[in-house]
């Protein structure tokens, strides 16, 4: 299997590195930085280009396109034109995505966008849980998920990236990165709304804080989710209450708690964090890896990629209600 990686910055690196656990050797890349092209040539011994045109007329099986998110669905199209499946990291919202899907469908092609946080074994061990009645009919949560910009990439300066940009802002980002597993936890968002403000110090025009408050279709469900790039350390605590019990999940510290009503008491799930978390990096390797292989099993036919663009579209569709309620001052 040959396959081409679109853009050799961090997430670009970190589908290098899955790709070779997963045994695939056969990897090239494209990115207009020469100083990224020498990187990944001297780190993981793969052919890079510089040039668009010769890298996309490049044999390849499928592509993987880690470039900034508002670029995605033109790739996108790009690969469809060329009859190439192809993988993307998160989005953000693109008008021309219905085209896209349009053409996919006539296509037959994969194209998979990412849901990396499905794969995580918090969001697991917590959907396993709920599935099971372990805390009877969920009632409420509340979800704080932050990082403080500076650290998402230590190696270079966060202006110098897409995240530091209005259009691609980082929490902009990361609020349907973060739905598309509550979402599938606890079902459809029936309303929703949203305050997203500036609070801290950071030198770039972004919202560096979103709250939602949203209410689910699914049995009156609510919550708040927080997104934000000021905290430090880096946090991801997630609580639901039950009619019978609460499930927490702490991120950092590696653990899911289980209370129900019946024992009285807490249950602690240790949970694997991954056998490895490359330097300058927060997260271990093993959610990524788990994600590309999916995508290499629906590339084989072996199973069909879970989570389309459609319901990708769906995410994004909800981060645009919530801005919309900002600036309303309103529920959506």
């Amino acid at each position: 299997m040959n396959l081409l990686v679109i853009g050799l910055g961090s997430m670009g690196k970190r589908r290098i590195r899955c790709l070779k656990r997963l045994g695939v050797e056969r990897i090239i890349a494209y990115d207009p930085r020469a100083d990224r092209r020498a990187e990944a040539a001297a780190a993981y011994g793969i052919a890079t280009f510089a040039d668009w045109a010769e890298a996309a007329a490049a044999p390849a099986d499928a592509w993987i396109v880690s470039t900034p998110p508002d670029t995605h669905v033109e790739y996108g199209l790009r690969a469809v034109a060329r009859g190439v499946s192809f993988f993307c990291e998160a989005n953000v919202t693109d008008p021309r995505a219905d085209q896209l899907i349009e053409r996919l469908d006539a296509s037959g092609l994969v194209g998979a966008p990412s849901c990396t946080m499905r794969y995580y074994a918090g969001p697991k061990r917590i959907k396993a849980l709920v599935e099971a009645g372990a805390i009877g009919r969920p009632l409420a949560f509340t979800y704080q998920c932050g990082q403080y910009l500076p650290d998402w990439h230590p190696w270079e300066s966060y202006k110098d990236f897409y995240v530091s940009k209005r259009a691609t802002g980082a929490c902009r980002e990361i609020v349907p990165f973060e739905l598309a597993w509550i979402v599938d936890l606890l079902g459809p968002v029936a309303r929703l709304s949203c305050l997203k403000d500036k609070v801290g110090d950071l030198d770039c025009d972004i919202d560096d804080v979103y709250q939602l408050l949203l209410r689910f279709e699914r049995g009156a469900v609510s919550g708040h989710l927080m997104v934000d790039v000021l905290a430090r350390p880096a946090v991801r605590l997630f609580r639901l209450c039950g009619a019978d019990g609460t499930v927490e999940w702490d991120q950092a510290a590696g653990r899911v708690r289980l209370w129900t009503a019946a024992t009285g008491a807490w249950e602690a799930f240790d949970l694997s964090l991954g056998a490895h978390v490359e330097p300058g990096y927060l997260h271990a390797e093993e959610p990524y890896v788990e994600e590309t292989a999916d995508f290499i099993a629906a590339l084989r036919g072996e199973k069909p990629w879970a989570y389309d663009f459609r319901e990708d579209g769906r995410m994004l569709a909800l981060l645009t209600r919530a801005e919309a309620s900002a600036r309303q001052g309103r529920h959506l």
